[in-house]
């Protein structure tokens, strides 16, 4: 029994070892590191662009600039990045044209409150510390003013405002208020309002009082919306 187990036992083996040796020379042979990393970097060429993708479908701009760049970026001779580069300058034209409307727009900020026994609606843009207020009021009307801080602005009687508008020379007569207020009120504000709604930059020189320093004031006043500058009547009389 014992020489015709040890028989069966070698030709198992040799069985065993063939089959082995038949496995390992049929398969194609296992890829190198460099080949895997080759594989993985088109695999995440194409998960990144079956998401970039999936954000022009949900017109999510901004997210399709970043991950369309870095698909550019990171795989830049990919079928990924040239299909991207199809679209792709298009839509960073249109994100940029919309961030800077939203930049232009969001220096804005319109009001409505009660005022001084009657109800006021102001706009408001801010350059240096100083505020470019547009004005409504039940009872004094509209009005067009800078507004600082103490001890405001030097003006005596009218004073003359030298700027631009988008680079044309502009010059704008105001006055200081007699109540003391750190402020310079524009005296044809019709006109001052007619010019800012067609202007994109509104520059005005000015003299500070603490020490007579000069100031220019810079307003992006583009995204200037006058829907949002609400009207608010005149006050009823009792």
């Amino acid at each position: 029994m014992k020489p015709a187990f040890s028989r069966y036992v070698v030709m198992a083996f040799c069985v065993s070892a063939l089959l082995s040796g038949c496995s390992q020379n049929s398969g194609a042979p296992a890829p190198d590191a460099a080949q895997q990393q080759a594989q993985s970097r088109a695999a995440d060429a194409t998960r990144n662009l079956d998401t970039y993708r999936q954000l022009l479908r949900i017109h999510n701009d901004e997210m399709a600039v970043t991950m369309g760049q870095d698909i550019v970026k990171r795989f830049p001779n990919s079928d990924a990045a040239k299909e991207v580069q199809q679209t792709l300058p298009e839509i960073e034209k249109r994100y940029a044209e919309a961030s800077e409307k939203y930049r232009l727009t969001s220096l804005w900020l319109y009001q409505v409150s009660p005022m001084a026994g009657g109800t006021q609606s102001t706009a408001t843009i801010v350059n240096g510390g100083v505020q470019l207020v547009l004005r409504r009021h039940t009872s004094w009307g509209q009005s067009v003013f800078l507004y600082g801080s103490k001890p405001g602005f030097v003006c005596r009687g009218n004073c003359a405002i030298a700027g631009t508008a988008d680079g044309k020379p502009v010059r704008i007569m105001a006055f200081a208020p007699s109540t003391g207020e750190p402020a310079l009120m524009i005296r044809d504000d019709k006109a001052f309002i007619a010019m800012l709604q067609k202007a994109k930059k509104i520059t005005l020189d000015v003299t500070l009082a603490d020490g007579d320093k000069k100031q220019t004031l810079v307003y992006e006043v583009g995204g200037f919306d006058p829907a949002k500058w609400v009207g608010v009547g005149k006050q009823k009389k009792k």
